[in-house]
């Protein structure tokens, strides 16, 4: 009878109760060809039973890839993945990986069990890096794969003091210059509606509309703020909010153009003209930021390279694990439009 270790299962106990060498369990765990199917079976026979998991590492050492990257969202909605904003980054970084000849597994994680599925996965060497998108502040799933030695890279960022690899949007800088705008016209109450507060994108677009304010000498209201989820309904309920609340604000500030469209429907349903009553702005230019009425002001976000760059950043540190992480931030521009 095989005697268990009191540790992780390993190759060798695997090899001993399959009563097959090292080698033999080698080759079926790479999947590879001149193995006997009952030899294959008898081995993943023990595979399962000692809840045996191949090493990532040695596989890579052995210069063994699986020739697929894991894209992983970790919001609880669906219908979120069908604003603008994830599928123009989701399509960048498909056609990114596509170029690269590696393929693309979509994958969604929203609970610990599914967390922790996922590293189990990944630490089988089934796929050789992990693009997160949508990583809310306290979520421990890039921590857990950068544990399991997973190449790894963020869309956007947990907090400040992020310390695995991201691409960001300058969100500060893009925001203080959309709310600058507004105020430069001559705009005295302005308010905001953000994304979720434990998003650190929607606390820095945040901070750049507190930043604007106190660089035009207004001072700021509490009550002029309203969160939302970055959905155009969102939008419209926050500023249906704001007017009720504030009656004489002359301009808003959206952290998104799917909020900002909502906001020119609760405006135009109020009987407010935009812009000669209310000025708009908003943030990304997505392409519905054109075909609004009017026009929207919005902050550009690189979506393209955003996506291209997130791949570039885990190609190189799939090549080159050694290397530090990764913290780049992009420039955003302000587009103007009617809207303000």
């Amino acid at each position: 009878m095989l005697r268990r270790s009191s540790g992780t299962p390993t190759l060798e106990e695997v090899a001993a109760l399959a009563g097959v060498g090292r080698g033999t369990v080698s080759r079926v765990i790479n999947n590879a060809s001149g193995v006997k199917a009952s030899t294959r079976r008898a081995v993943q026979r023990a595979i399962d039973e000692l809840n045996y998991v191949p090493n990532m590492a040695a596989r890579s050492l052995a210069g063994r890839r699986a020739g697929a990257v894991a894209l992983v969202m970790t919001k609880t909605d669906w219908r979120l993945f069908g604003e603008p904003f994830f599928s123009e980054v989701v399509r960048a970084v498909g056609d990114a990986l596509a170029e690269a000849d590696v393929q693309l597994l979509l994958t969604l994680v929203r609970t610990d069990t599914e967390r922790r599925r996922l590293v189990e996965y990944v630490r089988g060497g089934r796929v050789d890096g992990a693009l997160l998108m949508s990583v809310r502040a306290g979520d421990r799933l890039p921590d857990m794969l950068a544990e399991a030695g997973l190449p790894t890279v963020l869309l956007g960022r947990r907090s400040g003091d992020e310390r695995v690899s991201y691409v960001d949007a300058d969100n500060v800088g893009g925001a203080r210059a959309a709310v600058g705008h507004l105020a430069g016209g001559g705009r005295k109450v302005i308010a905001a509606i953000t994304g979720p507060s434990e998003m650190y994108v929607a606390r820095c677009r945040l901070l750049g509309y507190r930043k604007a304010l106190e660089d035009a000498g207004l001072g700021e209201v509490s009550s002029l703020v309203a969160e939302g989820d970055f959905t155009e309904a969102s939008g419209r309920r926050a500023m249906a909010g704001l007017i009720e609340r504030h009656p004489e604000i002359d301009a808003v500030f959206a952290a998104s153009d799917s909020m900002a469209a909502g906001a020119l429907a609760a405006l135009h349903a109020a009987g407010r003209r935009v812009p000669q009553d209310v000025a708009v702005a908003g943030f990304d230019d997505f392409e519905l930021a054109g075909q609004t009425e009017p026009p929207l002001t919005t902050v550009r976000q690189p979506l393209e390279e955003i996506g291209r760059t997130m791949v570039r950043l885990l190609l190189e540190e799939m090549d080159r694990p050694e290397v530090a992480w990764r913290h780049v931030i992009l420039r955003t521009r302000l587009v103007v439009r009617e809207s303000s």
